[in-house]
Parts: C-alpha cells; structure tokens; sequence
C-alpha cells in the first residue's frame, strides 16, 4: 500500500521564536541575546568580550596630536596645543585632578597667545578618557558648529589639549579670556559605544566653576546624536548663554530638534 503524502505545513504567520528580536533594529543595547540552558549563547559572549576590549582600548589610546592639528590646518583653523598637569596616561587614569588643571608650558603659551579682544567663544579638542572619539568626530562637528554660528561672533583660535578632564576648559577659557568655552571631549567608552564624543559648553569660565555652570551635548557619533544634529542644539546653547549671562542649570536646552525619520535610521541602527 502506498503511503499518501502529506502537504507540507505552512508557517504560522502569527507566530515568531522570538518576538524580542525585533527590537534589536532600534538599539544597539544587548537585549534579546537568548540563552543556551542557563548560560547566555556564545556568540553573545564572544560579542561582549569584544565590546569590554574595544572600550578599554579607548580608554588608553593616545590622541594622534599631529594628526588632529594637521586637520586643523587642512580646515584654516589657528590652533594651540596645550597638556594637562598629567604627564602621561597612567597619571591622568589615577589622578583625576592633575587632567582638570594645565601644565606650566601650556600656561605660559596661553597667556602669550591672549587676544586683544575676547572671544565670544573658544573651542577645546580634548582626548577625554576616549581618544578615539576625538579623533573620529570633533573636527566634523566643530565644523557643523562654526557654519551655524551667528554672524560677527569672534571665535578664538582651537586649542587640541592632551591629558584632558572637562574642567580643564575653564582655566583654558580663563586664560584666553573667553566668554564662552566649548568643550568637544571623548566620554567614558560604554559597551555599545567606545567613540562617544560629548560637549560642555560653560559661560564666563574660570577657574573653580562646577559641574552644576555647565550644559553637556552627549553621544555625539553617527549611531547617536548627528553632527547637525548636536551642533543646531550647541549653538542654541551659545546664544541662549549669551543672551542670560550663565549656563548650566539656568540654561534649559528647548531647541527641540526633529525627530528622525525611520527611513533614515534604519540602516545605520541595523549595522
């Protein structure tokens, strides 16, 4: 007797093995990594050990000085270079204080390179604790910024400053007699993110201002917040700044940028 053959099943189009899976189109955290029994898969854990030493390199890779100053230059941008109190590395990763205070050479350039009239605003390339996102994003950014600014506000020459804490900008801006300091600095790698670049913008710097004077622009990189993006909010910032005479807590950031399209996120979060 023959056996009759049997249709094969369709799928159920309701069902799905994983409905967490779709979320992963919209963030790079690690959701929906699944398991193998108690244990996460390996592919998952191959990724994560990849990811911590992505973010530790970070962590202790030099800023490419040269390489930042010679962009400068490509852009008609003056600059100054300056150093921390932190000799090297292992210095500013265990000595916080000495990154947020410059070094006697770095003063003494400052204070020759003081314009005559001060500058509405000073910008400072800092490596940060991740000089890979210095590298990668704060010359496209400070661009963006510069084409966005008002007309006949005086900006003042970039300083690229190595060994560098956030703090770090207000004796530059100080020194430099600056109304206005803008911080484009490297953040602390995070899993998902080992070239974040952030900005902390501070009025009237000096010496001694606080974390609460400041206003911060985080995830700057193209898998966070663009470069248009980030600059149309900074500059909002600089003129809010400008126009109240403080910054920090006082200032309110309600620029209220537009939202992306999902067409055009896609692709770059499913990378």
């Amino acid at each position: 007797m023959t056996a009759k053959r049997q249709a094969p099943v369709s799928p159920d189009p309701a069902a799905e093995a994983d409905p967490w899976q779709r979320l992963r189109r919209f963030t790079r955290a690690r959701i929906a990594l699944g398991r193998t029994g108690h244990s996460q898969p390996t592919d998952a854990v191959l990724a994560f050990g990849l990811a911590h030493a992505q973010a530790r390199d970070a962590v202790h890779l030099a800023l490419d000085v040269g390489a930042v100053t010679a962009a400068l230059d490509a852009a008609g941008l003056a600059h100054t270079a300056v150093h921390s109190a932190a000799p090297d590395r292992e210095h500013y990763l265990r000595r916080p204080d000495l990154g947020r205070r410059l070094d006697e050479a770095s003063r003494a350039r400052l204070d020759a390179a003081r314009p005559p009239q001060a500058p509405d605003v000073v910008f400072v390339i800092a490596d940060g604790l991740s000089a890979l996102a210095t590298q990668r994003h704060a010359l496209p950014l400070l661009q963006a910024a510069r084409e966005r600014l008002p007309q006949g506000w005086q900006i003042g020459s970039v300083v690229v400053a190595e060994q560098s804490r956030v703090a770090l900008g207000d004796e530059i801006g100080e020194r430099l007699g600056a109304r206005q300091v803008v911080m484009l600095i490297g953040e602390r790698p995070g899993l998902s993110s080992p070239d974040s670049l952030g900005i902390y913008l501070t009025h009237a710097p000096r010496v001694g201002r606080t974390d609460a004077e400041r206003n911060c622009i985080s995830n700057v990189r193209p898998e966070g917040l663009s470069y248009a993006q980030a600059a149309e909010r900074l500059v909002f910032l600089l003129r809010g700044a400008a126009a109240l005479g403080r910054s920090g807590v006082d200032l309110k950031d309600d620029s209220a940028p537009a939202l992306p399209s999902a067409s055009a996120e896609a692709p770059s979060q499913l990378r």
